[in-house]
């Protein structure tokens, strides 16, 4: 038995893990399509939106997700099954993207909420099948490989923007991302072998005990040592992470001057170094330990903060390039790594419910981070460089959080930190 109680002789099949890896790339794009490049700036700077806008249909969203998470992730374990309620978690974000800019701004935020709160619960299911995908020996590497070929669908966006964007207009380039989504994300619902579960006996969970099912895995995590001081330091990160990853662009064009095009340079150049980053982090996590490959990518998100302020306020546009070197490496290698200390870190009977609250912590993060940022930049009036100081806070305060953390090894030992011991 391995350290989360599970044969040791699970061996997934090739076309399961190369589907695994494909969704990766699926949800990319429109992770970056549609909530980093595109939608923020057809809102603001071609409808006249404002920041808070975004942020007005993000927090909604995030608390659509914040309660439908832990359920989600609890009925998943109760069944037995993941991969079905990922096919359904997908179909409602490709649908909803497929509408946008289709009948003007209102309705427009309304499907980007809704295709948001189906990105994020197929990312929540889909993540919780890492395990099906791998091996304790492996996870690591096909955590990172995932990651980075998910970059891959990053480019993808980027190029199917500049193809169709000044010919046929938004509205075309956000129906060909969900096509792109879902032929990538199809092979995931066909191919993709679980570990054989008993679907548990009883009732399945119903959404009306969600608070009290949120409740119980909470009180469940604090018995596992680590689990919760892990949640609240991905919580501080994933903050700053993904609010970067929803203003990046308007940050681009309007603090640093970049134009439409530098602006697809710079999100290729962060691509590719996100991709580096995550096979990096994947590799080496097998080696050294999940939780030292993430305090490395915290840092080197540091490092891509303080170069956009720098560029911002000395107006040296070239600092700006900074931002995708080190940004991009610390957002792949953080999703490379954090993933894997998850699942170190969770009993595999749990495995479902604490990727609820995985779910639920960076959801949370997703509510606060735009909300910061519209009170920061519009509300206060200081402006975006200040907005994006602001994150800064949070990532040094999860290194601290994340300090004490440490997956136990496969014999169940706690992990120290030598490096041959988190081999």
């Amino acid at each position: 038995m391995d350290a989360h109680g599970q044969g040791s002789g699970w061996t997934p099949a090739r076309r399961s893990v190369a589907a695994w890896v494909l969704y990766d790339l699926a949800n990319t794009t429109f992770a970056l399509g549609v909530g980093s490049r595109y939608f923020g700036l057809w809102l603001v700077e071609h409808r006249g939106g404002s920041d808070w806008m975004l942020s007005a249909a993000i927090i909604p969203a995030m608390v659509a997700v914040i309660v439908l998470g832990p359920w989600l992730g609890a009925l998943t374990d109760h069944r037995g099954r993941r991969v079905p309620y990922l096919a359904v978690s997908t179909l409602v974000c490709v649908a909803a993207t497929a509408l946008l800019a289709t009948w003007g701004v209102v309705p427009s935020l309304v499907f980007y909420a809704i295709g948001t709160v189906g990105f994020h619960l197929g990312a929540l299911v889909y993540d919780a099948l890492l395990p099906d995908v791998s091996t304790e020996r492996t996870r690591g590497l096909v955590s990172g490989i995932g990651v980075a070929i998910g970059y891959i669908g990053s480019a993808l966006a980027l190029g199917i923007g500049v193809y169709l964007l000044p010919r046929a207009g938004y509205a075309a380039v956000f129906r060909a991302l969900a096509v792109a989504f879902l032929v990538f994300a199809l092979p995931a619902f066909v191919w993709i072998r679980e570990r054989p579960r008993p679907r548990l006996p009883g009732m399945p969970p119903g959404l009306g005990s969600v608070f009290i099912a949120m409740g119980d895995a909470w009180k469940s995590a604090a018995q596992h040592k680590g689990v919760v001081r892990f949640l609240i330091g991905r919580f501080l990160y994933t903050d700053a992470i993904n609010t970067v990853f929803l203003f990046n662009a308007v940050f681009a064009k309007m603090e640093l001057g970049f134009t439409d095009a530098q602006t697809d340079r710079l999100a290729l150049l962060g691509i590719t170094c996100a991709g580096l980053g995550a096979m990096v982090a994947g590799r080496l996590a097998d080696r050294y330990g999940s939780k030292r490959l993430l305090m490395a990518a915290l840092g080197s998100q540091l490092v891509g903060l303080a170069a956009a302020i720098i560029a911002a306020v000395s107006g040296v546009q070239a600092v700006g390039w900074l931002v995708a070197v080190g940004g991009g490496a610390g957002i792949g290698g953080a999703w490379a790594a954090d993933r894997v200390l998850m699942t170190q870190l969770s009993p595999p009977a749990k495995l479902g419910e604490f990727f609820g609250l995985y779910a639920i912590v960076g959801r949370f993060a997703t509510v606060l981070g735009p909300f910061m940022w519209a009170l920061v930049a519009d509300g206060m009036g200081l402006g975006r460089t200040w907005a994006l100081a602001s994150l800064g806070v949070f990532i040094v305060a999860a290194v601290f959080v994340l300090r004490p953390v440490e997956p136990p090894r496969s014999d169940g030992v706690e992990v120290r930190p030598a490096p041959e011991e988190a081999a």
